[in-house]
């Protein structure tokens, strides 16, 4: 069984998301391709979370409001049905937020 009934597929840029991510509900993640961001409690390469009822859609939006960063992104590739995707994600951003005190952050 699939630990919390989902499962990340592999990074890849975020500029090629309209390759990758699917036309369906989902959750991604987006981190730096390479250094870390400086948290109250931490360093992190994570700088996003989203929960999104288009994932291609709303990774290929970031990805043209951040044309030129170097970013790396990845999504949900196995959903249990039973999960709740937007549960899901506010326990991921939750999780991170008092992990390293503070949200992740596109800002740096």
């Amino acid at each position: 069984m699939l630990r919390w009934g989902v499962r990340f597929g592999p990074w890849y840029p975020l500029a090629d998301a309209a390759e990758h991510a699917p036309p369906s509900p989902g959750v991604m993640q987006v981190r730096l391709a390479a250094g870390l961001v400086d948290y109250p409690r931490g360093k992190s390469a994570m700088v996003w979370y989203a929960h999104a009822a288009n994932v291609r859609d709303a990774a290929t939006a970031l990805a043209a409001r951040l044309a030129g960063r170097a970013l790396v992104c990845r999504h949900l590739i196995e959903i249990d049905d039973a999960v709740d995707l937007a549960a899901f994600y506010a326990k991921l951003r939750a999780d991170f937020t008092r992990r390293f005190g503070a949200p992740p952050t596109l800002s740096q």
